[in-house]
């Protein structure tokens, strides 16, 4: 998914006069959010660590401890987030989900299942395993040892569908064994294979069995695994629906998803959103989210997707985009919430629902 994110490495970049921009939003009385949220999310990960390397040579003071005394709330969480490295992020969200009185088990589940074996931590296996138990201690285990195998090994997807339908579907009880060995080793690209397979031995597709035969804590992280291998945007796009649906919203959930898919696939995942849902992702977020907050998330999301139209013919459409402009010349933003063009029986164009 590389090359698929929608924060890129800004050109003709300078990070000692980007550490300058960010003292000067912050010194004196007040502090220009603005400034400071519009150069973070324009720059790469890489480049916000230079950046943090010049303030200090520049100004003495720790880049981030500076930023937290100035800011707050969710917007402070959001900015620390981009400061930070991304399996440090990933290592510290991982180890917050577990300190303290409980584990927040969907947040170990949504980390471990969705990043490459590279992108995992040696470290953190005591961690995660001195907090957890059982079945589900032992997928986490296999996760983090990060053996993936690469591509696809012919000679295993149909003894490895039918090993899944013995474990679980003809078997009185099951095997959580070989789940967690198949689902826990194999590739993204093998797996798909393997469940087409199940399907066309068993009848069933691998979700609903999982569902029948596994439960709790287990029964999640097997199901996020699948979601993975059929898609990661996709498996990014329900969670990210799932944060904001509803009343209330899981802010720390929306950070750590917007924060580190923004240089890896944001893109796919705003497409997944919208033929998922029926709406953008940013038009999503802009309704849940206020303030400054708001502008840094929606920067990262980096379009509204609400605004794509698809129609085949170019000339209908550089006459619609002329009407537009003709009607709303006055005015300095045009929202479109939903446009749809079809075609009547008469292969006449029609308009709907502009506002």
């Amino acid at each position: 998914m590389a090359g698929r994110g929608t924060v890129k490495a800004h050109g003709g970049f300078n990070a000692k006069n980007d550490a300058e921009v960010l003292y000067k939003a912050m010194k004196g009385l007040g502090t220009d959010e603005d400034a400071i949220l519009q150069l973070l999310t324009a720059r790469s990960n890489a480049q916000r660590q230079e950046i943090k390397a010049a303030y200090k040579t520049l100004h003495g003071n720790d880049l981030v401890d500076d930023l937290k005394s100035e800011l707050g709330g969710k917007f402070e969480s959001l900015i620390v987030a981009l400061m930070t490295p991304p399996i440090m992020y990933d290592v510290t969200s991982l180890r917050d989900s577990i300190k303290g009185a409980g584990t927040d088990e969907k947040v170990l589940i949504e980390i471990l299942a969705s990043r490459l074996p590279n992108e995992h931590n040696d470290d953190l296996e005591e961690d995660v395993t001195g907090d957890t138990g059982g079945n589900f201690r032992r997928m986490l285990v296999v996760l983090l040892q990060a053996s993936r195998q690469q591509g696809i090994q012919e000679d295993l997807i149909q003894s490895d569908a039918q090993a899944l339908l013995a474990a679980g579907e003809q078997k009185y009880g099951t095997d959580e064994g070989q789940f967690i060995t198949i689902l826990g080793n194999r590739s993204n690209a093998h797996l798909r294979r393997v469940f087409d397979e199940y399907r066309k031995i068993s009848g069933y597709e691998i979700e609903e069995s999982i569902q029948r035969e596994t439960s709790g804590t287990l029964q999640e992280v097997l199901l996020a695994v699948v979601k993975c291998a059929r898609g990661v945007p996709g498996y990014f796009a329900e969670s990210l629906y799932n944060a904001m649906k509803g009343s209330g919203t899981d802010d720390q959930k929306l950070i750590r998803i917007m924060v580190s898919r923004s240089e890896v696939d944001m893109m796919d995942i705003r497409a997944e959103f919208r033929k998922r849902f029926a709406t953008s992702l940013h038009k999503t977020i802009q309704g849940d989210t206020s303030g400054d907050y708001r502008k840094a998330l929606l920067l990262l999301c980096g379009g509204d997707d609400n605004y794509l139209i698809q129609v085949s013919n170019k000339h209908i459409l550089a006459f619609i985009f002329q009407e537009l402009c003709n009607r709303f010349k006055e005015r300095k933003n045009i929202l479109v919430e939903t446009t749809k063009i079809r075609r009547t029986e008469n292969n006449i164009i029609t308009i709907l629902c502009l506002t």
